[in-house]
């Protein structure tokens, strides 16, 4: 490891300031305390990072960020911004949440995915699903359920079994139409 060049500096006006320089692998690490804010700063060859303190504040600029801890709690009492310019991953080996108590929007202006081994959707008041197009497909079994039913379409409506299609009623059944075709 090569010396390194050492210096403290004690000004009324500029206040400390640390510095310690690394010539042989082009580093030069900073610490600047000035009665306003204390600046920390790591500059090498290619890249700078620096992190500023003041009573209200702490600004980190870097290429890389990491943190690792054992838990994490994040809190804030106003707004909170995550965002990336690039792809953006949030992962759990565990069970996650996404919970708020207000309003909930998720919106993409690409593909939408939702998967998973059991999924369900529910409302406690009315539930809409639109599209140009709209495909809902099972497997196995699939089942409508409702107090009331109604399948409408504006041009046509289609009902189709590949074996047998039953329509059952225990009261009335109707069918209306200005012609109807019975095969």
């Amino acid at each position: 490891m090569s010396k390194l060049v050492c210096r403290i500096e004690l000004d009324k006006d500029k206040g400390i300031i640390l510095t310690v320089e690394n010539k042989d692998g082009k580093i030069t690490q900073t610490a600047v305390m000035n009665g306003e804010s204390i600046t920390i700063t790591s500059k090498g060859e290619q890249d700078t990072s620096t992190i500023i303190q003041k009573p209200d504040s702490i600004a980190m600029k870097c290429k890389t960020f990491t943190l690792e801890a054992e838990t994490i709690t994040c809190t804030s009492t106003k707004d909170t911004l995550h965002k990336s310019d690039q792809k953006f991953t949030i992962q759990s080996t565990g069970d996650m949440t996404l919970k708020s108590s207000a309003k909930l929007t998720e919106e993409a202006t690409s593909d939408v995915t939702v998967s998973g081994s059991n999924v369900a959707v529910s409302a406690t008041g009315n539930a809409e699903l639109s599209a140009s197009n709209t495909t809902i497909s099972a497997k196995a079994k699939m089942e409508v359920k409702g107090t009331s039913l109604e399948l409408s379409g504006s041009a046509t409506a289609k009902m189709k079994g590949g074996a047998a299609t039953d329509v059952e009623a225990g009261g009335i059944t109707s069918i209306k139409g200005a012609l109807i075709k019975l095969n």
